[in-house]
């Protein structure tokens, strides 16, 4: 089975999302980067159509210079899903595209079904802070990434899973721009956020690998305690690439999703 591309214009951007599999849809939305692919989404693709759209300044999305901020990037996410026509889709976000997830459902919760926040970015809880990305040496990344490091080394330069060098440093550089716009305001983060999480009227599962060294599996508690409809998954010796570590995890989101 092969991923499709469709490519929107939403608001003069550029929009290029992959699609695969058949059945309810699925929006998923990636992180602060698209090192480790989407690969990931064939796991649901025998269950669900999973549309996977690249961020603005991201992947094969154009830039969008005039991002300023997440807000910025609900909006372009909900004309998305008018553009694609979608009705109540499902919707799974990790990382900072779980925050991303966690705002869209906050504030428009009633367009979509259920949510998955797989390890979310955005609480900025002051007893469970996140990794300082600034702090961290390239070579000791892929450590933060996955428990199993040599899963996250398939997607650095000289894995099986990188790219050329050449291009592999064009995307950080481009994704690195597009993050700076993203990030302006608060960082990874609003500081009301919190406050929010109590809006979200879907059923929701969050997950996380519990050794996840990027973003605390300490927070998973809290999540689900500000979500009316929450409950949680630990997957057990994984980190934040979950989903690569421990195909399980994918199957579980699936059964989550299908009810």
């Amino acid at each position: 089975m092969d991923f499709e591309t469709l490519v929107f214009d939403i608001d003069g951007v550029r929009t290029a999302v992959k699609a695969i599999g058949s059945g309810p849809a699925v929006l998923a939305l990636h992180g602060a980067a698209t090192l480790e692919g989407h690969e990931w989404a064939r796991g649901l693709a025998d269950r669900f159509r999973v549309y996977l759209p690249f961020h603005p300044g991201f992947g094969e999305s154009a830039a969008a210079p005039h991002i300023a901020g997440m807000q910025d990037m609900i909006v372009h996410n909900l004309r998305l899903v008018a553009a694609l026509g979608l009705d109540r889709p499902h919707l799974v976000g990790h990382s900072m595209g779980g925050w991303m997830a966690a705002e869209m459902a906050a504030v428009a919760g009633e367009r979509f079904g259920r949510l998955v926040l797989n390890a979310p970015a955005g609480l900025n809880h002051p007893d469970h802070p996140a990794t300082d990305l600034a702090a961290i040496g390239p070579e000791a990344l892929p450590g933060y990434l996955a428990h199993n490091v040599d899963v996250a080394l398939r997607y650095f330069p000289g894995g099986s899973h990188c790219p050329p060098l050449e291009e592999f440093v064009a995307a950080r550089d481009k994704e690195g721009k597009a993050l700076e716009r993203i990030l302006t305001v608060h960082g990874m983060g609003h500081p009301n956020l919190g406050r929010w999480l109590s809006r979200i009227p879907n059923e929701t599962l969050v997950v996380w690998g519990d050794r996840d060294r990027l973003l605390p599996a300490s927070q998973m508690p809290i999540w689900v305690e500000k979500i009316p409809n929450a409950r949680a998954l630990a997957i057990p010796g994984v980190g934040h690439f979950a989903m690569q570590e421990d195909p399980r995890t994918v199957i579980a989101i699936g059964d989550f999703l299908a009810g």
